[in-house]
């Protein structure tokens, strides 16, 4: 009997379609142009920092992957789609800010949130699968013991790891972070990464994490989208945050230093404020 030849059934691996597509974008306002020209693909799985100083465009960036602002010129795919506002295929994580102590809303309410929020009522969604999605989402966060705590009342810690499972209960494909790490503590910062991290790994979601601070995120970066004054670099942490390429960024001397594995950004006070906390475009 003769076998099969399987000489030419080999067939190349396709590499997955990336979960965030940017080609020959520009963002501008005005004369003002944020950033022109960006190419940027995002693979599942993999986790993108966005760094640069106040108003280079990074919150900007966030608005443009979830469908509120219009690129100037460009294109832009998410999860393969043209981004839009309630898109079920991407999480947000915006920054923390206290909740008011009276507001009259439990844990899983905001977490539930994430699933019908931008509707009228839960539409054909059962209770009972909606309920299970959302209590599914607080114990990946650790959030069950204060499910039904008003969120007002509860810490900063436990107020965001509600809104990582707010941006993960519906199971998006893509995770837009916003300076989460914002107002929290060492420990809380870890404890939120660590579910980032792990939702990634597990569920193969692609990470684009905006932040002035690259040091609680560290260990995680795949690559890094750094924006300077309409100019930017992409690449590989140890290829971008270096003294050469950042001080080019700036035009002025920058000076990048590692210290027990942690990156310290000297120079100049553009540069400075690229790692410290403030609002953005």
């Amino acid at each position: 009997m003769t076998l099969p030849s399987t000489a030419h059934d080999a067939r190349p691996v396709e590499a997955p379609a990336a979960a965030v597509s940017l080609r020959g974008a520009r963002l501008s306002f005005g004369e003002r142009t944020l950033w022109s020209g960006l190419d940027l693909d995002v693979a599942p799985g993999e986790f993108i920092a966005v760094l640069g100083p106040n108003g280079s465009g990074k919150t900007s960036l966030i608005r443009v992957l979830l469908g509120l602002q219009a690129l100037s010129a460009g294109e832009v795919r998410v999860a393969g789609r043209e981004p839009r506002r309630g898109s079920p295929h991407i999480g947000y994580i915006p920054q923390q800010k206290a909740l008011d102590p009276d507001l009259p809303l439990r844990g899983r309410d905001l977490v539930g949130l994430g699933l019908d929020g931008h509707r009228l009522g839960i539409g054909l969604r059962g209770r009972r699968v909606r309920r299970a999605q959302v209590d599914a989402a607080l114990a990946a966060v650790g959030g069950t013991s204060y499910a039904d705590a008003p969120v007002g009342r509860l810490s900063g810690g436990e107020q965001q790891r509600l809104r990582v499972a707010q941006a993960l209960v519906g199971d998006p494909a893509v995770l837009l972070c916003d300076e989460p790490l914002l107002s929290l503590d060492l420990a809380h910062q870890a404890g939120v990464t660590a579910l980032i991290d792990q939702r990634r790994r597990v569920a193969d979601t692609a990470v684009v994490f905006v932040t002035h601070e690259i040091n609680p995120i560290l260990p995680l970066v795949d690559r890094v989208l750094y924006l300077v004054d309409g100019r930017f670099r992409i690449g590989p942490t140890d290829e971008v945050m270096t003294s050469t390429v950042l001080s080019a960024l700036y035009g002025t001397q920058v000076d990048v230093l590692r210290v027990r594995d942690r990156l310290v950004v000297v120079g100049a006070d553009g540069a400075d404020a690229a790692h410290c906390h403030g609002d953005d475009l």
